[in-house]
Formats: C-alpha cells, structure tokens, sequence
C-alpha cells in the first residue's frame, strides 16, 4: 500500500509496511514514552556507546535510543542486505580506498562526544550535541536501496528522521539555496586522510529543495543499531535516489550557502562526478556503464545482473524536483 501526502505531494511507503505490525506498535508506544521525557536514562547511555561498538560483534553493536535493539523480520519488496555485507563493504575513503578498508581501520574513531555545527544563512546557528540531534524528532526505519557509482547496490534498513525536521528548526534564510555538509577529518583516527586521494575534509551538498525532501534522511542507526563508525557513526544522510557517495558520513558541520557548493569528489574528478549525482541509467561513468548493478551479497559475479532504475527507484517521488532540466547536462 502506498500513501500519498497532499501537503508535500509525494508517495512513501508507510513504516507499518517496512516493519511487522507488531513491532511497528511498539515503537509507537515508545515515542509516545519518549513525548512524556521517558528516554532521558537511553539518551544518557550514549556517551557508552564508543566503549561498546569497539568490542561488540558483527550486528550486536548497542541499540538506537528510540529504535529497535534488532530489526526482527522487517519485511519490504526486495531482500534486505546482509548486515555483515553492509558493514563490511563500504566506500569511506578517510579510512583507505578498500572495500574492507572501513571495517578493518574505523573501530579507533572516537564518536563520543560529538557536535555538529549549523552555520551560514540561517537565523538560529549553532552547536548541537548527537543527544541533542536525537531528540529533535521521532525515530523511524526507513527500508531504502543504496545504490553506488561502481554499479553496485544495497537494501538497508536505516534509522533516522527526515532532515527537513532540523533545518526548519534551524530557519534557513530565504538567501539559502544550498546545503553543504563537512565531514570528520582527523589524520590520528582516519589513515586515509593522509592521502591525497581528495582535497579533505570531505564535503557534499543538496540543493535545498533536494534537502528538505522527505526522503532525505538524517540517519542515527540502521537494523535497529547505533551505526557502526564504518557506515558513517554517529550521523550521516542518506539520499536514496543518489549515488551513495552524495550521503555524507560523519558529519561535524552542515552549512546554508547562496551558491552550489564545491563537493568533494566534483574536485577531484569533475568530469566523472557532477553535484547532482542522480542514479541514471543512460548517463555513463566515464570508465564503466551505469545501466546496469549488481546486489551485494545476493548476485555472484556471473549471475545476471539487475537493470539500473532511474532515479534508483524513486522516480515517482523526486522526479518532479528536476522538471525541465537535462538529466544528462546536469548529472
């Protein structure tokens, strides 16, 4: 069943749809707990959570204060990946340019405590603390693909709330066109930002509408957990209709600017990585096709891969955001 919102005009599915029913009521006991001040002993258990991820197994990291301790049989359209696929290959160069990279160099990064800076064109700038960030909006689970530009794709069940939530508390000027985020650059704990694989710090960006979206999601967790640091602890976004590279991990500072912000990767390669980074089938990565994927932990190297959708999927949602534009100019 899909649900269509006349105040935003867009199509999402419900979270009753994504978790068992069951579950999906208890979580609404739950806020409804955390609307009382019920969560204050869970948000005072964060600061734990560095000791615990360190030394915690595969997919047993501490649960999401306001979130499930597992995800328990979520249920959506496609097969959920695998969380030792999920948070063993990943693309997170400021710990080495490897797949295993991440999962092998991250554990020493220190999430606690953390804040991440509002600054520009905003009338209520500031400093906000992971526990402050949590308690801004209710937790959901969204089920959402995550597809990446070397034609390789996932299904993870994310934790978070929309970003729309903190920049309306923030007051974006009417100057704000675009959003920048700036990522954790730390030459002790990431090794590889001793390299000079990009200009660091890492930084993305949306433009405003593409933030405000609701699809565009603030995420504190995924399967229930607290993110592990290779997947982008303790806060990063995810924009499920762009290649993944555009869903910033890590993030310290997030700024309101006029003008379309330098990203990282568009630095580096601007002829292989435009601003927008929209999944395209028919728009070809200079070194390699994008119109077709293969699903991590599901198809072997010979099988068949899978026909890259437009829009990842999403078309029908954010496709609107780029009417009249030349998806193939503007990639």
């Amino acid at each position: 069943m899909l649900i269509r919102s006349d105040r935003r005009g867009f199509t999402h599915r419900l979270t009753s749809e994504i978790t068992p029913r069951g579950v999906y009521e208890n979580r609404r006991q739950w806020l409804q707990g955390l609307a009382a001040g019920a969560a204050g002993a869970a948000m005072a258990g964060w600061p734990a959570r560095d000791a615990q991820a360190q030394t915690a197994r595969p997919g047993k990291l501490p649960p999401l204060p306001g979130s499930l301790s597992k995800v328990a049989g979520a249920v959506t359209m496609e097969k959920l990946t695998g969380y030792a696929d999920v948070s063993s290959y990943n693309n997170f160069y400021e710990f080495g340019t490897d797949k295993d990279d991440p999962a092998r160099h991250a554990a020493q990064m220190k999430t606690s405590p953390w804040t991440v800076e509002i600054e520009g064109l905003v009338n209520k700038p500031g400093r906000y603390a992971i526990e402050d960030l949590l308690k801004l909006s209710p937790m959901e689970e969204r089920v959402y693909r995550l597809r990446c530009v070397e034609a390789w794709s996932m299904v993870i069940p994310w934790v978070g709330y929309s970003l729309s939530e903190l920049i309306r508390r923030v007051e974006p000027q009417g100057s704000a066109r675009y959003i920048e985020f700036v990522t954790l650059a730390d030459r002790e704990q990431m090794p590889g930002v001793r390299s000079r694989v990009i200009d660091w710090p890492y930084t993305e960006g949306l433009r405003m509408d593409e933030a405000m979206h609701p699809l565009t999601l603030l995420a504190f967790g995924m399967y229930g957990e607290v993110l592990p640091n290779q997947n982008g602890a303790p806060v990063r976004v995810v924009v499920p209709w762009k290649y993944g590279f555009k869903s910033a991990k890590s993030i310290v500072k997030i700024r309101f600017v006029e003008q379309e912000p330098r990203t990282a990767w568009n630095k580096a390669a601007a002829n292989e990585y435009g601003f927008y980074s929209n999944v395209n089938p028919d728009v070809r990565h200079p070194r390699w096709s994008q119109a077709t994927e293969r699903r991590i932990g599901e198809d072997g190297l010979f099988d068949k891969k899978r026909k890259t959708l437009l829009f990842n999927g999403y078309e029908v949602q954010v496709g609107q955001l780029y009417a009249g534009m030349d998806l193939r100019k503007n990639y």
